[in-house]
């Protein structure tokens, strides 16, 4: 093709002078003049974006040649309507996500990219947020996208859109787990296969049978080169040729061969995720079917379903509907199939399976390929590649799908209505799913010069630094990769949660294969996709088994990745204070609040009353004199005994208070203590004189007195709503609570990123009282004394 196209070539004009090429092998640089111009385009769309689908296309693809002078008029005119728009309107116009279509030379492309909301560049641009191209895309241009640009072609996918490698993948694959890869026909590779395929010949003519082959280029498309064999010793033998076992009993469409052509989505490889169009095209052949004999071999308008083929032929039938002619829709295949009693969802099932099951096959090759194109991208960014691939598929009389071939540049052709209905929601699905956002330019340059930054103020580290190192640098250097991870896998985590939100809500008509919901399907995938990297990559297939259970079969929430990151900053403060030299009270945990001491100082309390047999007690009329707070000790009593493991405190008999109101130790026939009372000691005698009976009685009396005392200052604390009864209000704070138990990770991600721990712990106590006062309406009692937190009890909600 020449490369020096007039700007008066049309792309009906284009396409004719391509005809007949490989889809593969289209040159780029044929399509740069001729889409450098695309005024012509805007006068038959307007500016108000496509017009009534089909019929605005047609006219495009149809309008007259125009000559350069009218051109460079129309150049003019459109330059000088820009210079006359206000400065806001051109601001706008700046502004708005640009689309370099320089590469691709259909026109429903530009259609829906415009029809968006896109602004489609004049020139190739490379910095266009998306980029679409209709041949090969180089690693180096991969290589050179930014983070918030698109592509649509993924590195490494010819390892199964070329025949030649299909073959030989599946065949690996079929090795490795023959009872899953089974839905591709036998394939040898010529010129490799040569030798085995002739004496598998020599085997069937020893048994006396015949089979049918099929022929087609390694690297063929449209059709070209296919032909069909009953005797393999009649292809020669150093041509490069994909030999398959032709299906002789396919599924019939009114008496006519068919295949199905599939569209399927890969809008990331880091994680794979693939999404399945729910409509296509059913491609019928224009002969009718009879099994293939030495008389109607060569007759390739029945044999094979190619379009290219067969518009040829002088029976091919443009349909007026979606269910009619020699194309149609797989929604009206669908309606077939109900009307003679298949089984649909059976069918589409398996479908989908043998579709998942190909892109595992993909997968090592694709991942590879894309990390050594974007080498030191952040695990968590975006996907800068995307593909629509189209697979063709054959369905026998069994209703059981075969893999044929895959396209990674399907045609986006639209000479008739139901190409432009089908493919036209195609590509709009396609890039609404992409998330494309103007936002996302700046925020991607905003974090490269962040990472920037971080590497060039990163101290360095030498081998004769860590051979030196104490041993709390080493812990503390190993708690810190600990946290990294841990810091990685909660952006994983969030990252998939908002991808997951935004594709159920933006997918339109497709459906997402992979990951799948179905957790038993999942797990044969992922333990398909760990027997894909050993066969494939052998030498790295114990890492990416970590990596694939990581990212696939990841069970932890955002809320115990942060219990686990908390968890190391514990550790890393507790052994800094070790280091120091500072003692260390009590297990890890959170600090109890100033003015929230926990039981066990109360406890603590009773065994220092234990070891001292005489100490100075408070006067009567005042409370404990032991920097504790005022409370009565049969509550002290009782909280202690909640948080033992067996229902009992440690001093079953403590706690008890004197008539006048001062704490006395244990009370038994038998027992004694000595206390100061007023500055003067109990003795034996004085204790012998206290009636047990009397004292038990007061005892109760005072503890019935201090529970109707609490119950009556909590019913006090109750949250009241103006006009609004207690059951009412009990239904508000019913919502609250379910509302904060959603929301509390959130918050919890918000404040660790935000704020450092002296921050944190002060929040944290803020939002300790808040769950304290919903506590209280759930049936949760603290006891209370001179407006201090006494004690909690072990069932109190902790952040």
């Amino acid at each position: 093709m020449s490369t020096s196209l007039k700007h008066s070539t049309s792309v009906s004009s284009l396409a004719s002078m391509d005809k007949g090429a490989n889809n593969d092998d289209i040159s780029l640089s044929s399509l740069h003049s001729h889409f450098a111009h695309r005024t012509a385009a805007n006068m038959v769309l307007g500016p108000a974006g496509p017009m009534s689908g089909y019929q605005s296309h047609m006219r495009a693809e149809n309008r007259p040649r125009q000559n350069d002078v009218n051109m460079e008029r129309v150049d003019n005119d459109e330059e000088r309507r820009l210079r006359n728009q206000p400065k806001a309107k051109r601001k706008k116009r700046k502004n708005m996500i640009t689309a370099n279509l320089s590469g691709t030379r259909y026109e429903v492309i530009r259609q829906m990219v415009e029809h968006i909301g896109f602004s489609v560049a004049k020139d190739d641009d490379p910095t266009s947020f998306l980029l679409w191209n209709d041949a090969f895309v180089s690693t180096e241009k991969i290589s050179d996208l930014k983070p918030y640009q698109r592509i649509n072609h993924f590195p490494g996918m010819g390892e199964v859109t070329r025949k030649d490698n299909l073959a030989r993948n599946m065949m690996k694959m079929a090795k490795a787990k023959p009872e899953e890869y089974n839905f591709v026909p036998r394939t040898w590779i010529l010129p490799s296969d040569y030798n085995i395929i002739q004496n598998y010949m020599k085997d069937l003519k020893a048994h006396k049978k015949s089979k049918t082959f099929i022929v087609k280029p390694s690297n063929g498309a449209q059709g070209h080169g296919i032909s069909l064999y009953k005797n393999l010793e009649k292809i020669p033998a150093q041509e490069h040729f994909i030999v398959q076992e032709y299906v002789e009993k396919p599924l019939l469409m009114d008496g006519y061969k068919f295949d199905l052509r599939i569209y399927v989505l890969v809008t990331s490889c880091d994680p794979l995720r693939v999404f399945l169009f729910n409509d296509g095209l059913v491609r019928l052949s224009t002969e009718k079917y009879l099994p293939p004999s030495e008389n109607n071999i060569s007759h390739l308008f029945m044999h094979l379903t190619n379009y290219s083929v067969n518009k040829h032929n002088e029976f091919y039938e443009k349909g007026a509907s979606l269910d009619a002619g020699s194309k149609r829709s797989i929604k009206s295949f669908n309606e077939y199939l109900r009307r003679n009693d298949y089984d649909v969802a059976l069918l589409w099932r398996n479908i989908s399976d043998m579709i998942v099951k190909t892109m595992i096959v993909a997968e090592p090759h694709i991942l590879h390929a894309y990390r050594m194109c974007r080498p030191g991208a952040p695990a968590v960014s975006d996907s800068v590649c995307f593909e629509v691939l189209g697979f063709d598929v054959l369905i026998d009389r069994k209703l059981r799908p075969w893999l044929l071939e895959i396209n990674r540049s399907p045609s986006f052709g639209t000479d008739e209505k139901i190409d432009f209905d089908i493919k036209s929601a195609l590509i709009e699905d396609t890039i609404r799913l992409l998330n494309i956002k103007m936002s996302d330019k700046k925020k991607n340059m905003t974090a490269q010069k962040l990472e920037a930054q971080k590497r060039l103020f990163r101290p360095s580290k030498r081998v004769s630094d860590t051979e030196h190192m104490t041993e709390y640098d080493k812990k503390r250097a190993s708690i810190e990769r600990r946290k990294d991870e841990l810091k990685e896998l909660l952006a994983r985590v969030k990252k998939a949660g908002a991808r997951e939100e935004y594709e159920n809500r933006n997918r339109g008509r497709f459906i997402r294969i992979f990951p799948c919901e179905d957790k038993p399907k999942q797990e044969k995938y992922i333990h398909l996709l760990e027997a894909a990297y050993t066969t494939f990559m052998s030498g790295r297939a114990t890492s990416m088994h970590k990596e694939i259970q990581l990212i696939y079969n990841n069970k932890l929430k955002e809320t115990d990745i942060l219990d686990m990151i908390a968890d190391c900053e514990a550790d890393e403060q507790q052994g800094k204070m070790n280091f120091e030299g500072k003692p260390m009270t009590g297990s890890r945990g959170p600090k109890p609040l100033a003015s929230m001491p926990s039981s066990e100082q109360f406890r603590g309390t009773d065994r220092e009353e234990d070891d001292e047999e005489s100490e100075s007690a408070s006067p009567p009329s005042t409370p404990y004199n032991r920097g504790t707070m005022s409370r009565p000790a049969s509550v002290n009593s009782r909280i202690s005994a909640s948080r033992t493991p067996n229902g009992m405190g440690s001093r079953p008999n403590s706690g008890l208070v004197q008539p006048g109101g001062r704490p006395i130790g244990s009370v038994g026939p038998n027992q004694t203590r000595s206390r100061q009372a007023g500055g003067q000691k109990l003795t034996n005698i004085q204790r012998s004189n206290v009636d047990d009976n009397f004292l038990v009685n007061v005892i109760r009396e005072r503890e019935e007195e201090l529970v109707r005392r609490t119950l009556q200052a909590l019913n006090d604390m109750r949250i009241k709503f103006p006009g609004k009864s207690d059951q009412e209000a009990d239904t508000i704070l019913d919502k609250l609570y379910e509302n904060w138990k959603f929301h509390k990770p959130r918050i919890a991600s918000y404040w660790l990123v935000k704020l450092d721990s002296i921050k944190r712990r002060k929040v944290k106590c803020k939002i300790m009282m808040f769950l304290c006062f919903l506590s209280i309406q759930k049936g949760i009692y603290i006891f209370l004394s001179h407006d201090n937190f006494a004690s909690f009890p072990c069932n109190v909600i902790m952040l």
